[in-house]
């Protein structure tokens, strides 16, 4: 096996254009870890972000930064007492470390096996490769910083994006009710994944839409997106409500509100819930776009408009 790979890299923080696509050291797996050959990386917003050093503050870099955090592969090769995984096996993860450097846009990661899961079968590589952010990051926000349970109402604000979607499929796979909000052009959209109201953000006033439909209110509101939605509808959150946001640390939630900030952490045990929901058909991952290696800097800048529909997907 070749001691190079291809990746694409940045060497400073700044305009998504510096992104190239180059050769680089193929890293070894070290004691308990395993090294993957990536055959899919989901794109994601914050990729961004890192990419522009809006996250330096909060997390150490080592330059040169391969971007990504989302991987679905094959194990190609064991380290030291990692044994939970056979070469060959098809596994996912959700790749964040304490220091950004070695992303999962290049031919190889190295990750240790805490972080990774079979890959759901019910689906493709491709969408594997989607899952493991979204995913979580729904999954979190729900069940573990909030406590949605079967029968309440869940708005979702930013319901077509890839948490947005995924957050629309858990709340139904437990027996909520979902009012997705997104542009008129994505409300067959989230139709399709299960929510029961749809509200066109363009429309008019997405608080009194949401009222117009739930007089009494809703239970839950899961905020991932930006602009005015989650001002126009803070009051539609009955009393005693919960408010999780992905995008506002301090969105003024009243005082009768439960309000948490969720930044996504690798777990491994979710992903193989996760990886259950797949298998059994209640997740889907529409994939909107793929990009080759060569096409990394174009696909962050595409995702990072916060307009897409879906999953953007790297494949190898």
């Amino acid at each position: 096996m070749s001691s190079q790979m291809r990746a694409a890299y940045f060497e400073e923080f700044g305009e998504l254009d510096q992104i190239k696509t180059g050769t680089l050291e193929r890293p070894e797996p070290g004691e308990g870890e395993v090294l993957v050959r990536v055959k899919a990386a989901g794109v994601n917003p914050v990729d961004a972000a890192v990419a522009r050093g809006m996250l330096k503050d909060a997390i150490p870099a080592r330059f040169p930064v391969i971007p990504g955090w989302d991987v679905a592969g094959v194990v190609e090769e064991q380290g030291h007492a990692a044994r939970r995984f056979e070469e060959g096996d098809e596994v996912y993860a959700y790749a964040r470390r304490p220091t950004i450097q070695h992303g999962t846009f290049a031919e190889y990661i190295a990750l240790p096996e805490a972080y990774l899961a079979r890959r759901p079968q019910n689906v493709t590589m491709e969408e594997a490769g989607g899952i493991p952010l979204v995913a979580l990051t729904a999954y979190q926000a729900l069940f573990e910083a909030g406590d949605l349970q079967e029968g309440q109402v869940l708005l979702v604000l930013g319901a077509s994006g890839g948490v947005g979607s995924m957050a629309i499929q858990l709340a139904k796979s437990i027996g909520a009710t979902v009012i997705g909000v997104a542009s008129k052009r994505n409300q067959n959209y989230m139709q399709e994944l299960g929510a029961d109201i749809t509200v066109d953000y363009k429309a008019g006033d997405v608080g009194d839409a949401v009222r117009s439909v739930m007089p009494a209110g809703v239970d839950f509101i899961f905020h991932c997106s930006r602009g005015d939605s989650l001002t126009q509808s803070m009051d539609t959150l009955k009393s005693g409500g919960q408010l999780v946001s992905i995008t506002n640390r301090q969105p003024g939630a009243p005082e009768d509100v439960s309000f948490q900030y969720v930044f996504v952490e690798p777990n491994t045990v979710q992903l193989q819930h996760i990886q259950q929901l797949a298998d059994e058909g209640k997740i889907k991952v529409p994939i909107s776009r793929t990009f080759s290696l060569e096409e990394a800097g174009q696909a962050l800048q595409e995702i990072e408009s916060l307009h897409s529909r879906g999953k953007t997907v790297i494949t190898l």
